[in-house]
């Protein structure tokens, strides 16, 4: 099962931007986390960050045709984006919503996510491990 998992704007900052929030770990760091641990659980996982609404649409839209499920942390498009969101739902796969800090504690502004409608699931709060559980539901969702 291939697996893409697209990270949204001001990830590529992730261990120097706000760590008392996100964590110090890299984004590459978090990257190789979920690939190894992907390959562990059967899964082949493949990733792409930008800080450009169009190429996270286009990602979603060409490589959304190679892979079997999607994680996406859209980061502050989340709140804002209608266009992403409508892009995801084009896709007849799982989509998870994934959040490393839990957006419900955080700025009233940021409680609404256009995003989570349609996708099958949305998991925050857990910082990096929030990706490796929605893996994990890849993972187990055809042994139902």
């Amino acid at each position: 099962m291939k697996i893409l998992i697209i990270h949204g704007p001001n990830l590529n900052m992730l261990g120097t931007r706000e760590p008392q929030l996100y964590g110090t770990k890299t984004l590459d760091e978090l990257n190789q986390e979920c690939k190894q641990y992907g390959s562990t659980l059967g899964l082949h996982v493949e990733t792409f960050q930008s800080n450009s609404e169009g190429d996270i649409i286009d990602a979603i839209q060409k490589k959304g045709k190679t892979v079997d499920g999607l994680i996406i942390n859209a980061g502050a498009y989340t709140h804002t984006s209608i266009a992403i969101r409508d892009a995801l739902a084009t896709l007849s796969f799982p989509k998870i919503e994934v959040h490393l800090s839990n957006i419900y504690a955080r700025e009233p502004f940021r409680h609404h996510s256009f995003l989570s409608a349609v996708c099958t699931g949305h998991i925050s709060g857990f910082g990096s491990k929030s990706y490796l559980l929605a893996l994990q539901y890849f993972s187990i969702r055809d042994n139902r």
